[in-house]
């Protein structure tokens, strides 16, 4: 598996026809720079750009190596993920019209032991392939405009020529009658029910995502070399581990999910959004105990004491790792943070740690992030997401 993820880094390095100076569109050129005040700041983070023994990496030839030490220590601590199904289950459940949009409704076999998500299949007119967006959400039916206003990803991805997968988590079901009742849309995931963990939930859900991009990679309508994945708010960190560790991903937007670990008390500034990688259904369950069956979230809160880290968080914390190098993995594919008030201006000095990774190996504008005041998105915030998956998945040649 590491050859294979050596590789993988180095066929993305050298793909063909990838400009390392291609410009994003006008509109979006700005969100690629940070503002003056966080230009060359790089806070108290971990740089990516130094191996664990402290060697510091100099060169584009270094950095495979580099990738590499990075993936196996965050497996060693949040867990290895099993080889990805090459041929999941697929039930089709239901197919409709609506407009020009052809909607599938699909229960997948995509999770850990082959388990079974609820998603919703959007195919455009025309003929194919056409380029993908996987998105994310606590259920499947929000994303494809069956839910909560404004997460309607798949949905307006669709009309805009992109084949759209939208997932909720294992045992989350569809209600299409009221969305308000979608049954166990707030029960954590922590893996197959009864057996032990061994993955922390928010890596088993990104080994879940990338099975649905192998999925949509092997269809015929789609075109495998360019799919993307979204997701906000609990979606937006799912987005961010799936991206980040699986490499089928051609570019991601994460929606103000929290892109690094804050024990500050925000809740002021941040009342809607809380970057809680701590609790349990994150990375805070202990490695090897058997998955609870829980009715609902119930959040640990705020840290207070370094006592109260627990899980594979705790070791994350003690050994002075943060997700910055979790970031370093995506290069040198693009990504948009779409942050609210979890992810504020604040957080470029994390970022500008991605950007020198890109930069080493020879690639520019490859990290944005926009900024709103609230932690929901908005008509602006998302029009800017769509406009970040046309230009890499779509105009870019």
């Amino acid at each position: 598996m590491n050859l294979l993820r050596n590789l993988t880094c180095l066929a993305v390095l050298m793909t063909p026809g990838v400009s390392v100076a291609q410009e994003p569109p006008a509109e979006l050129k700005a969100f690629f720079s940070p503002p003056a005040e966080y230009a060359g700041e790089y806070g108290d983070f971990p740089s990516p750009l130094e191996f664990y023994d402290g060697r510091k990496v100099t060169s584009a030839d270094q950095w495979p190596a580099r990738r590499q030490e990075i993936r196996q220590r965050w497996d060693e601590i949040i867990g290895t993920w099993p080889p990805l199904i090459e041929q999941p289950e697929v039930e089709l459940i239901a197919t409709t019209q609506r407009g020009e949009i052809t909607q599938h409704q699909l229960r997948l076999g995509v999770a850990l032991d082959g388990e079974t998500v609820e998603g919703f299949l959007l195919v455009p007119p025309g003929n194919g392939p056409f380029p993908a967006v996987l998105v994310v959400y606590y259920d499947a039916q929000t994303g494809v405009g069956l839910g909560v206003p404004l997460r309607d990803f798949a949905w307006q991805l669709a009309q805009r020529g992109f084949v759209t997968l939208s997932i909720g988590k294992p045992f989350t079901g569809v209600n299409l009658e009221n969305p308000k009742a979608i049954p166990n849309s707030r029960k954590p995931y922590y893996g197959p029910t009864g057996k032990p963990v061994t993955l922390q939930p928010i890596s088993a859900l990104g080994y879940l995502a990338a099975n649905c991009q192998r999925y949509l990679a092997g269809r015929d309508d789609v075109d495998g070399e360019r799919i993307g994945i979204v997701g906000h708010s609990f979606g937006g960190k799912w987005t961010m581990f799936a991206s980040c560790l699986h490499d089928g991903f051609a570019c991601a937007a994460w929606s103000d999910g929290g892109i690094v670990f804050d024990e500050r008390d925000r809740r002021k500034e941040n009342p809607g959004g809380s970057v809680n990688y701590q609790d349990r259904w994150y990375l805070g369950h202990e490695l090897g105990v058997p998955a609870p069956d829980e009715e609902r979230f119930r959040s640990m809160g705020l840290i207070t004491d370094p006592s109260q880290r627990t899980g594979s968080y705790k070791v994350l914390m003690e050994n002075h790792h943060d997700l910055v190098e979790l970031h370093a993995l995506m290069a040198p594919r693009p990504f948009l943070v779409s942050g609210g008030t979890a992810d504020m201006p604040e957080r470029w000095p994390a970022l500008n740690h991605a950007i020198a990774v890109n930069r080493l190996l020879g690639y520019e504008n490859r990290v944005a992030m926009t900024n709103r005041d609230t932690h929901g998105p908005n008509e602006e915030s998302n029009e800017q997401i769509y406009r970040f998956f046309e230009w890499w998945l779509k105009e870019r040649k």
